[in-house]
């Protein structure tokens, strides 16, 4: 007898991580564009328990992307299940991974099945397994797309202006503000691959794993405060966000900019005066870029830390992990 049926995490309701049920639905049906994945492993991001909180509505979108009941999760690696008769780029067989329909809350990765458009897969880089390919897309394409490259001309929700990558070279110095977390240690090897110094800013438990990944200077900022230390950066990738992200503005030389990855409230006045640029981008699927990460990851140029892994019946422990805070690296869940 076929297997109509799979083993998902749903919500029905918002609220903590007791909300995440395991449960039995139908397996997806590719549609137009799209293959089925059989999924290995999950990468946990941020938006995945934004959506658990409640928060429906991506930035730039007048309506909620989602209703309830809802699987989430986006970033997925697995093997390619079946096609849909429009796709040339994938066969049955293929070990892929990818972020699935983002900006949207509708990845449905948190699965043991899920159809994805293949425009947003690229194959899994054969060097790394499933559960370190899961934890690359979203984290991995963010600092990618504030880094080095945007990849598309859609209008920001965030600013008016596009987006502009600081040019990285020997010549560059680079901090990063929350190294240690997903965006976070792919920014400071992105940062590195292209030549750049890089000043790592992270607590004190992470400052090996950092010099490990090339970081030139760390500062703990549980023991002292970047901004009193560091001056004449060119460019700032805050991972954090939050009140304290106008701080690193003062870090900055005159045409310096600052990148929050995490929207955060600036003074105009402040910046013009200081001659220093604030500009935000919001990451996109994007299979050919992920390819292109891939590349690097398989080569051993850039890789994956994971925090942890938990089952995917346990998506309600990495939830509460994540909460936690003071990750190292990604957290994924596996599937059976």
């Amino acid at each position: 007898m076929p297997i109509h049926t799979m083993r998902a995490i749903r919500l029905h309701e918002h609220g903590g991580p007791e909300v995440l049920r395991d449960e039995e639905v139908p397996i997806p049906e590719p549609g137009p564009g799209e293959v089925l994945v059989r999924v290995h492993a999950v990468g946990v991001n941020p938006p995945d328990w934004y959506l658990r909180d409640g928060y429906t509505t991506m930035p730039g979108e007048p309506d909620a992307t989602v209703s309830l009941p809802v699987i989430p999760g986006t970033d997925v690696s697995g093997v390619v299940e079946a096609v849909a008769s429009d796709v040339e780029d994938f066969s049955v067989g293929d070990e892929v991974f990818g972020l699935l329909r983002f900006p949207s809350f509708d990845g449905r990765a948190y699965a043991e099945y899920v159809a994805a458009p293949a425009s947003h897969l690229a194959r899994k880089p054969a060097g790394i397994d499933h559960v370190h390919a899961a934890g690359a897309p979203m984290a991995g394409l963010t600092a990618w797309q504030f880094l080095i490259e945007v990849g598309h001309d859609r209008p920001s929700p965030f600013q008016e202006a596009r987006h502009r990558p600081t040019a990285l070279d020997a010549d560059t110095t680079v901090l990063v503000n929350g190294a240690a977390g997903g965006v976070g240690h792919f920014a400071l090897q992105l940062a590195k691959w292209k030549g750049a110094r890089v000043i790592a800013v992270a607590s004190g438990a992470h400052e090996s794993f950092l010099n490990e990944l090339g970081a030139d200077e760390f500062i703990d900022y549980t023991k002292s405060r970047p901004e009193e230390l560091v001056h004449d950066v060119d460019l700032v990738l805050d991972t954090v966000g939050g009140p304290d992200s106008k701080l690193f503005l003062r870090t900055l030389k005159r045409g310096g900019a600052l990148f929050p990855v995490f929207p955060a409230e600036f003074d105009d006045e402040e910046t013009s005066k200081l001659d220093v640029t604030v500009s935000i981008a919001q990451v996109r699927s994007n299979g050919a870029q992920l390819a292109e990460l891939g590349r690097l990851l398989d080569a051993g140029t850039v890789r994956v830390a994971i925090d942890s892994t938990f089952s995917l019946a346990d998506a309600r422990a990495a939830h509460e992990r994540a909460a936690r805070g003071h990750i190292q690296g990604k957290i994924v869940l596996t599937v059976a």
